[in-house]
């Protein structure tokens, strides 16, 4: 008998991947640093975090079961809690549940949903709901508790945090006020405890605990390090060259362990969805995300500018992505 030849449409060859496996090994990722901030904050950190994620798959299953009449529900791909988490990683530890809330309905309905769902947003739905409450709820979002109030939550007492005295000394033009910073290595490991300062979002705590979430999602090939390493490298440069110029602008150590810079980065900056396809894009990608970092954070009205930076980007991706096509199979440069 002779063989049938089958005819199949593409891909022909799969390499194991899957939204799910992928979503689950970001989290995965991000376990370091939510220990880290567990062990810092205690109490306040199990809240918001265990509050953030369970609005998150709720308002996917509620929105897209009864408003987008949905057959089937995604919330068991980790996408909703994905973004749960780390809505919750950019968060202050003692923020009010109700207020958390409002962020994951923001997140997730307009944030996702309302563009179609995963695959379809244009922008990252974490950070559409963090900026929402920066800008809805000012007071309550740069209110950052000090380290060491494990079962303290809302009566946690504030400081102010590194990002603050960087603002404070270019405002003063006093370099002395950065003397005040903890050291370099304080920040990378997240022993900030033994300074009197406020911290700043969960997901700030360790540098170090980013790091090695980062080695794991490379090591998984969840990510590439394009767009990581050319922020940071971004970051360095730009803001070394400032600190030569005048020293009332921080030490480029100090700034890439300060804030959510590596947070946004290494997790937030990578999303797959608002990225850029090609490698050439996400170098591209990621220098812009780096220079507007370094601008908003010295010259605009925040002392931290990863989010507002990584969402501009998002509305470019598209325009990057047509310039930054791949070469396509077989063709030949004239």
């Amino acid at each position: 008998m002779a063989n049938k030849l089958i005819v199949s449409l593409s891909p022909h060859v799969h390499g194991g991947d899957s939204v799910q496996k992928n979503m689950y090994g970001v989290i995965i990722a991000l376990i370091p640093a939510l220990l880290v901030s567990l062990f810092v904050f205690g109490l306040g950190a199990a809240i918001v975090t265990l509050t953030s994620v369970a609005a998150c798959v709720f308002f996917e299953w509620a929105i897209s079961k009864y408003i987008l009449k949905k057959e089937r529900t995604t919330i068991m791909d980790g996408s909703a809690a994905l973004t749960g988490l780390l809505l919750a990683f950019n968060l202050p530890s003692n923020l009010p549940i109700w207020i958390i809330i409002i962020g994951a309905l923001v997140a997730i309905g307009i944030g996702k949903l309302t563009f179609g769902g995963l695959g379809c947003n244009p922008f990252n739905p974490a950070l559409v709901g963090r900026v929402f409450l920066l800008i809805s709820f000012p007071v309550q979002m740069t209110s950052w508790p000090k380290a060491g109030q494990l079962m303290s939550y809302l009566d946690a007492e504030t400081g102010a945090t590194p990002l603050a005295l960087m603002k404070q000394a270019i405002k003063s033009a006093d370099p002395s006020v950065l003397n005040d910073l903890p050291n370099s290595f304080s920040l990378l490991l997240g022993m900030p405890s033994e300074t009197q300062m406020g911290i700043g979002s969960l997901g700030e705590i360790s540098g170090l605990a980013l790091l090695l979430g980062f080695a794991y999602m490379l090591w998984k090939k969840i990510i590439s390090w394009h767009i990581p390493v050319s922020i940071l490298a971004t970051v360095f440069v730009f803001s070394g060259l400032m600190h030569l110029a005048n020293p009332i602008y921080a030490c480029p150590i100090s700034v890439l362990c300060s804030g959510g810079l590596m947070l946004g980065a290494i997790f937030m900056a990578t999303d797959y969805v608002t990225s850029p396809m090609t490698h050439k894009g996400m170098v591209i990608y990621g220098i812009a995300i780096g220079f507007l970092t370094v601008v908003i954070r010295n010259f605009g009205a925040y002392p931290e500018g990863m989010s507002f930076a990584i969402l501009i980007m998002n509305a470019f991706t598209p325009l990057i992505n047509n310039y930054c096509k791949p070469k396509r199979f077989g063709e030949v440069k004239k």
